[in-house]
């Protein structure tokens, strides 16, 4: 039995490095182990393993999640934007081949766009449950909340080519956070560590 997974996981490593043209389906039944028509058998087309690999990728590893009554926002926060960074990191380059196909090709632009989606509706599900922001314009949080996730993503996509222009990778969460609450009007009530190691969540 041909284990879809291994050709799903093969055509993500063909994709990252070569991007949707240059994945031909010879370099990812090279990769995968397997050859051209078994890839036609399970998935249909090219489009259609690709579309699943974004898929797979979009859903695959654990997800970070703001809880649902702030405690502590600087700590939840900064747990929260590591995560994000890190799960981000780790599919960069898949990323970066999807936002540069953005235009023609609706699954990659899905692809490209989801995470963020889900991250600034959690971002602003979370703030608007502050205390300190009862009586705040809702414009006044969209707009920081766009602010903080595109530094997420300028974060992710930028730092390979000038490093100097971010924080210490290990500093760079609590940071964002910081500034992020300051813009909001919210006090940092509780310290946060200067420096945070690479955060797993369920």
């Amino acid at each position: 039995m041909i284990n879809r997974a291994r050709i799903l996981d093969a055509a993500a490593r063909v994709y990252a490095k070569h991007g949707f043209r240059g994945a031909t389906t010879r370099l990812i039944a090279i990769e995968a182990g397997v050859n051209e028509v078994t890839l036609f058998r399970t998935f249909g087309s090219k489009a259609a393993l690709m579309h699943a690999v974004l898929t797979a990728q979009s859903t695959q590893g654990s997800t970070p999640i703001l809880p649902e009554t702030p405690v502590d926002p600087v700590k939840e926060l900064t747990t929260f934007v590591d995560g994000i960074l890190h799960k981000l990191r780790e599919v960069r380059p898949l990323l970066a081949h999807a936002m540069s196909e953005f235009d023609e090709r609706p699954d990659a632009a899905d692809f490209a766009r989801c995470g963020r989606t889900a991250t600034q509706q959690q971002l602003h599900q979370y703030v608007r449950r502050l205390p300190a922001l009862a009586h705040t314009e809702p414009a006044d949080v969209d707009t920081a909340v766009t602010m903080l996730s595109s530094t997420i993503m300028g974060d992710v996509m930028g730092r390979p080519m000038m490093p100097d222009s971010y924080p210490p990778i290990e500093e760079a969460a609590g940071r964002y956070v910081r500034a992020f609450l300051r813009i909001l009007g919210v006090p940092a009530v509780t310290a946060a560590p200067a420096r945070l190691s690479r955060t797993r969540t369920a």
